[in-house]
């Protein structure tokens, strides 16, 4: 893209001038559309050292009022607590909320196109980064945000130029850094790195513009009236339902609910011997992924009052408490309904060596935002691609990905309920909301196989613990977890 980049023909300064302040007022008249309509923006400036990026972010924001704004300074390295998050973390975590502007001062390219540059990134790595940027922005897109993206661009001459005056300026030669010099002394390398990246991340729903950026006026009116283009051109396409992806994950075969029988017992010898054995190697394997910085990711999903609360405790008592955990999943706080709906999940993973189990998951969005109405059709219809392709991004990073469905039968939980109800130190478990999702057991194991159907992948398959026995269904659990953490040590040294 930057090599058969063909600049506009600047117009002179009196018309630059008078289309600066169209298009400011225009982007300032945005303001209270972008909020009633709830779309969020995110606006990324990239581009080479000294072109300008932070100079023409500082002029389009003050068009915008500061309520309806934020800025996330991404160009420093991540820290070490970053580099134990998978690669996205950092970057997620910034996203705006709906119907506000994020502006990035350098995003997720910056840290692909540096590692490239200084050779310390694999080609494999590479294409693994790209695929995630690609899939992060195609969801964000499809979940209603409006991305934009800017490359600001100048001739090696002019970076040069523009270096050492800074440099000659003692209070300004502080923003001169050592990789800006690096940069323009390899500039011909970094061009050919810096439009590979823009062509294998250049989409129709996330572009990328490339600025011009020898004069500031001339670049801030580019940017300020792709941007209104671009909110203008959101506004219009917010009601159009999003295109459904064809799933191209692998899936392993799963019995309906129905068909799997839920006779599985365990005596109670049995389970204590077993349990003790089991607690002890899952103590061992917690200090081996410690030492091996291997992420674990444990997950429970289930019918109200199948033992998953049960099932969790006899998991954590095995772990260090330092090293672990639990985040009980409820409805989402108006922060989080107001950004895409993992996000708030990327906000609780673990880091490497570290156990996070969750107590109900991203799911829900299948479950019970489908069949309450708390999403569209259009939306849980996407979101099985969607948590796919974000537990494929977890699996990537190498964390262990286990999901449990703690699956009981509609007398079952007619009993637990009953005894809740009737028990007064346990009827704090039990809410009219239980007993209204009762009343929908059928749509709910309808929403539930379809879930477990299409989301069963080879990398993260899920697994019933058959739990009217809840001993048995304890006993289950912590033998697939100590199986799969034994495999995930083997094959890291």
């Amino acid at each position: 893209m930057l090599k058969d980049y063909v600049k506009m023909i600047r117009p002179d300064s009196e018309f630059i001038k008078t289309k600066l302040q169209e298009a400011r007022a225009e982007l300032s008249g945005y303001q209270m559309k972008l909020k009633e309509a709830k779309l969020p923006v995110m606006v990324i400036f990239e581009g080479w050292g000294a072109a300008g990026k932070g100079s023409v972010m500082g002029k389009v924001i003050k068009n915008i009022d500061p309520r309806f704004f934020q800025v996330a300074t991404m160009d420093t390295a991540p820290t070490d607590d970053e580099r134990r998050r998978p690669f996205l973390y950092r970057y997620i975590v910034e996203i705006p909320e709906a119907g506000k502007f994020k502006f990035f001062d350098t995003c997720w390219m910056k840290e692909v196109t540096d590692g490239l540059c200084h050779g310390d990134m694999s080609e494999k790595t590479y294409a693994s980064r790209i695929r995630s940027i690609n899939t992060i922005e195609r969801q964000l897109t499809d979940n209603g945000y409006l991305v934009m993206k800017f490359f600001f661009h100048i001739s090696k001459k002019e970076q040069s130029s523009r270096l050492d005056a800074l440099q000659e300026d003692k209070n300004t030669r502080w923003r001169v850094s050592e990789d800006d010099l690096w940069q323009n002394r390899h500039y011909d390398e970094c061009l050919d790195i810096f439009d590979r990246y823009l062509e294998d991340t250049n989409r129709s729903t996330a572009p990328w513009y490339i600025i011009d950026a020898k004069n500031s006026k001339w670049a801030e009116l580019q940017v300020t009236e792709y941007l209104n283009q671009g909110i203008d051109t959101a506004l219009k396409n917010s009601s159009l339902a999003v295109p459904i992806l064809q799933n191209t994950f692998r899936m392993k075969q799963m019995p309906l609910l129905k068909d799997i029988p839920l006779d599985k017992t365990i005596s109670d010898d049995e389970y204590r011997t077993r349990l003790k054995e089991l607690q002890g190697e899952l103590d061992d394997l917690h200090n081996e992924i410690y030492r091996k910085k291997i992420p674990v990711i444990i997950c429970y999903e289930g019918w109200d009052a199948a033992g998953k609360g049960g099932n969790i405790k006899r998991i954590t008592g095995a772990l260090d408490p330092r090293g672990y955990i639990v985040h009980p999943i409820a409805s989402p706080e108006p922060h989080e309904k107001a950004r895409h709906y993992l996000w708030r999940f990327w906000n609780r993973l673990p880091k490497t060596g570290h156990v996070a189990i969750f107590d109900r998951t991203w799911y829900g969005r299948v479950m019970v935002e489908r069949l309450e109405g708390f999403c569209s059709e259009n939306d849980w219809q996407r979101a099985y691609n969607e948590i796919n392709e974000f537990e494929k991004e977890l699996t990537d990073w190498g964390a262990v990905v286990i999901k449990f469905w703690v699956q009981i039968d509609s007398d079952t939980q007619l009993a637990r309920f009953t005894d809740r109800q009737n028990t007064p130190e346990k009827q704090w478990k039990i809410t009219d909301e239980d007993w209204r999702n009762r009343e929908k057991w059928d749509l709910y194991e309808q929403a539930i196989n379809e879930m477990l159907f299409k989301t069963n992948t080879s990398f993260a398959p899920w697994y019933v613990l058959e739990s009217v026995d809840k001993h048995y269904a304890r006993i289950k659990a912590l033998e697939i977890v100590v199986d799969r953490l034994k495999k995930a040590c083997r094959k890291v040294k």
